[in-house]
């Protein structure tokens, strides 16, 4: 048929165009609220829901994790397959108590397991509030009794904590502080964490002893051990700490990270105090306070580092002082110089002195140099403010190591010896720290005298 239409005219479109068109607007429309439309189940809009899930039973975690990525629908079909029955079985392993320590084959494999099953969490719940996303969690989880702080009969033979937090690391990393925050509030609702935190550190040290080694294998082995980034560990460290005073804080962290028995885990309160100790009961605490005072943990000062120090020093009672000169080593040399200076500023001159000489004794112990321990002298005398105040702190470093070669003498000469003659090796090795400390400033002394 031949349009009606002036020359001057574009042609009318046609109304078969405008069929198409509403059709297409019904179709996408369409797309969008049908949660089982092929398009976003793929081949699987064939499968009935129960082959689906028997073929989830088939696929590793880790490709179930990517199939979530798939779009929504699939995801939703993830997150009722989880808690299903069958899900549950082939998910939620619980063979904790393998006697296998996690270095080797069967531990390592179902750590590897959780972080996985982490993944496909994180991914399932992608689109969710954390609020929401936590609390699927909890509902998932719940049952498993050795991820609770007091669940498991056999804690230090299990790896059940140690799952849960490899899940939770994996589930959280790349989560902004504020969620963070939110996640830890909800672990200590679930733990009460609070409450069992109160109980010991107000409780003469050692008397709740399962309690205290329930709560040293809860923040290590869920909140703390898993992190990759250091300001990440600052981040729970501090968590952990921070809503007690200094000398809870101190309690805590010797909970956490002080030594403890190689027979039943237990911490162990008096090893500072009974006699010298080696690095290894020192390790943990040094790599701590390492950790808050590096600048990546913004919420501590030097100055409440140096105080948790101090406060840690008298932790049941106070220390040796090689067990105290010992951990600032380890702590490292900005650690241990705010440290001898704060003691310096208060004019604290005999204290420091007396640390002076562990330090050096400790250094002859452990073979460290012995010219760090004159030159970490030298950087002391700096603050000072006046040359009498130096000579006064230098001749008390003199007396000091005078009076503790007399009391070592005093102890060998009484025959009170034990069975490894501690008292003579002890006076043996502080006379060499003696000549070895001014053999050090003597060629520190010749050196400045030649330039």
């Amino acid at each position: 048929m031949t349009s009606t239409a002036g020359p001057g005219y574009a042609p009318a479109p046609k109304p078969k165009s405008q069929r198409s068109g509403r059709r297409c607007r019904r179709r996408s429309n369409t797309l969008d609220t049908d949660p089982q439309s092929p398009s976003t189940l793929g081949y699987f809009q064939t499968l009935p829901l129960e082959i689906f899930q028997m073929v989830l039973n088939y696929l590793p975690v880790k490709d179930i994790s990517m199939l979530s990525m798939v779009s929504k629908t699939i995801s939703n079909r993830l997150i009722n397959y989880i808690s299903t029955p069958s899900g549950n079985r082939r998910l939620l392993l619980q063979d904790f108590h393998n006697q296998e320590p996690p270095g080797k084959r069967e531990g390592s494999c179902i750590l590897e397991h959780y972080k996985s099953l982490g993944l496909l969490f994180k991914r399932c719940t992608l689109l969710l509030p954390t609020k929401d996303r936590l609390k699927y969690m909890h509902k998932v989880l719940s049952e498993i009794s050795c991820f609770k702080l007091i669940g498991c009969p056999r804690p230090l033979h299990c790896l059940g904590l140690q799952c849960y937090g490899m899940f939770l690391q994996i589930l959280t990393a790349g989560w902004d502080e504020l969620e963070c925050h939110r996640v830890f509030n909800f672990l200590c609702e679930l733990s009460n964490l609070p409450r069992k935190v109160q109980i010991v550190v107000s409780s003469k040290p050692g008397s709740a002893r399962k309690l205290e080694l329930r709560i040293r294998l809860y923040c290590r082995s869920v909140l703390l051990n898993h992190w990759i980034h250091r300001s990440d560990s600052a981040f729970w460290l501090t968590r952990i700490l921070k809503p007690w005073p200094m000398v809870n804080q101190a309690r805590l962290l010797y909970i956490i990270f002080g030594p403890v028995s190689s027979l039943d885990g237990h911490v162990v309160w008096q090893k500072m105090i009974e006699g010298p100790t080696d690095e290894t009961s020192l390790k943990g605490l040094a790599d701590a306070i390492k950790l808050l005072y590096d600048t990546e943990a913004r919420e501590w000062t030097a100055d409440d580092v140096i105080s948790l120090v101090d406060e840690l020093s008298v932790v049941p009672r106070e220390w040796l002082m090689e067990n105290n000169a010992r951990l600032l080593i380890l702590s490292g040399n900005n650690i241990c110089f705010t440290f001898m200076a704060s003691k310096a500023v208060n004019g604290r001159a005999v204290e420091l002195a007396r640390l002076v000489v562990f330090l050096a004794l400790v250094c002859e112990k452990d073979l460290y140099c012995m010219d760090w321990a004159v030159k970490m002298m030298q950087k002391v005398c700096k603050v000072f403010s006046t040359p009498g105040e130096r000579n006064h702190f230098l001749q008390c470093v003199e007396n000091a190591f005078a009076h503790l070669i007399m009391d070592t003498l005093q102890a060998v000469l009484s025959g009170d010896r034990d069975e490894e003659d501690s008292s003579f090796l002890n006076l043996f090795h502080l006379v060499n720290a003696q000549a070895n400390f001014h053999k050090e400033i003597l060629y520190l002394t010749m050196r400045s005298s030649s330039v």
